[in-house]
């Protein structure tokens, strides 16, 4: 596996058309999108202040949208880690696989939009944080 470190997970802007009724930003494949998008999910209802996530990828890369409100990515990569703070629907957060992220002091209301290159295979998750370390040292 190629390791990548927190500074590898970037911060994109999708930009965003603008009309008198609203804004509008789209998501393609093939557009300013790092991968193509396989399966999409979002993470709604989080009491105040609560954390999801704490787990890396093997393989899938993931997009992280604040759709609603606002959240922050913890970026880990068994060396440094890095904070991110998201709170636009136009800018979202790409992390390759082998980065551990948690999200963290989500704002009341929010929603995390997750837009992903693989489809759900439990195999590929890294929920151990120990076992997130040998796989860096490519020990498993």
């Amino acid at each position: 596996m190629d390791n990548k470190s927190v500074f590898d997970c970037s911060v994109i802007d999708l930009g965003k058309i603008n009309f008198a009724e609203g804004n509008l930003t789209v998501v393609e494949n093939n557009g300013v999108f790092p991968f193509d998008v396989k399966r999409v999910f979002y993470l709604y209802d989080i009491a105040g202040g609560e954390s999801r996530g704490a787990h890396a990828h093997k393989e899938c890369h993931q997009f992280l949208i604040a759709a609603s409100g606002s959240f922050e990515v913890t970026l880990d990569d068994g060396i440094y880690q890095r904070q991110v703070f998201l709170n636009r629907p136009n800018i979202g957060l790409h992390i390759p696989p082998g980065v551990w992220a948690s999200e963290v002091n989500f704002s009341s209301g929010a929603i995390c939009l997750v837009l992903a290159s693989h489809s759900y295979n439990e195999s590929d998750y890294l929920r151990d944080y120990q076992e997130f370390l040998k796989f860096r040292k490519n020990e498993i």
